[in-house]
């Protein structure tokens, strides 16, 4: 790891954009005297449970306009956990061309798989409000629901990230006095199998391979190549015919500055003799 060199790719703030968006549409049915049906849209924020809590039963501005606050949903990040199921091979890399030059692309190691914690509450003044909120959220999960997101787009990496649901529970907070209010708290755990990212780095294209043999006798290998002949060169390079399909053949191939490395190219060998 090299702290001089500096890299983000605002993963944690992706991953958290993405729960937070899931539950942003929820909306339930609410009946008036006149029997008028009204869609009340169920606002979500990013906040502790006993935070939003308070402000909930506090606050006496938010107490008297109890019929706007509630229902209302927070959510909150609880944590990480490394994954060892989900671990590739540390030194597999994923490489795309650099698309203001196709000589050089850039380059990424394996990614790290992180379980990422998150929990959403849902505070509801009665009953039926709850069980309207969480029968639009159940249905989704078997336990997981899975997300596609695009975590580095430099990369082109479009990833499924897939999140479970552990837990359900449902706590009832009226303690005190008849006049108190009474709040009811659902409890939603999850997991999200995210993945972290490392640095991206530049390389060049390979498109030539330059290879001389050298003979020499056999108790004298170590100083072949500086004591003796070439007696063979060996040149590779990509080959591609004018219609997309690879080819080994030189003379029907098109120009080796309009092959890049994402092409379906063909290898060139040719071997000179020089003895």
């Amino acid at each position: 790891m090299s702290l001089s060199a500096p890299f983000y790719h605002g993963l944690l703030r992706k991953y958290v954009t993405m729960f937070g968006y899931i539950f942003d549409n929820i909306r339930i049915e609410r009946v008036d005297k006149t029997g008028d049906i009204d869609l009340v849209k169920v606002p979500i924020t990013y906040g502790p449970k006993d935070k939003m809590i308070a402000r909930v039963i506090q606050d006496p501005t938010i107490s008297r306009q109890s019929a706007i606050q509630l229902p209302m949903m927070s959510f909150l990040m609880t944590g990480f956990q490394y994954d060892p199921n989900r671990k590739t091979p540390t030194m597999n890399r994923q490489s795309v061309v650099n698309g203001s030059n196709s000589g050089n692309k850039y380059y990424q190691y394996s990614a790290v798989p992180y379980n990422i914690g998150f929990a959403l509450y849902v505070y509801v003044k009665n009953a039926e409000d709850g069980n309207k909120i969480i029968e639009q959220i159940l249905p989704f999960f078997t336990p997981d629901w899975t997300l596609t997101a695009d975590l580095v787009p430099e990369m082109n990496i479009r990833a499924d990230v897939p999140l479970v649901l552990l837990s359900v529970n449902m706590e009832d907070s009226y303690d005190g006095e008849f006049k108190e209010r009474r709040a009811l708290i659902w409890t939603l755990e999850f997991t999200m199998k995210g993945y972290f990212y490392g640095p991206t780095a530049n390389s060049s294209i390979i498109k030539f391979i330059d290879v001389n043999v050298r003979s020499a006798s056999s108790n004298n290998l170590i100083n072949a190549v500086g004591n003796t002949g070439v007696s063979a060169a060996i040149n590779i390079q990509p080959g591609l015919l004018a219609n997309g399909q690879p080819t080994s053949n030189a003379a029907a191939s098109i120009p080796v500055s309009q092959i890049f490395s994402n092409n379906n190219y063909g290898y060139v060998v040719s071997i000179n003799d020089q003895g």
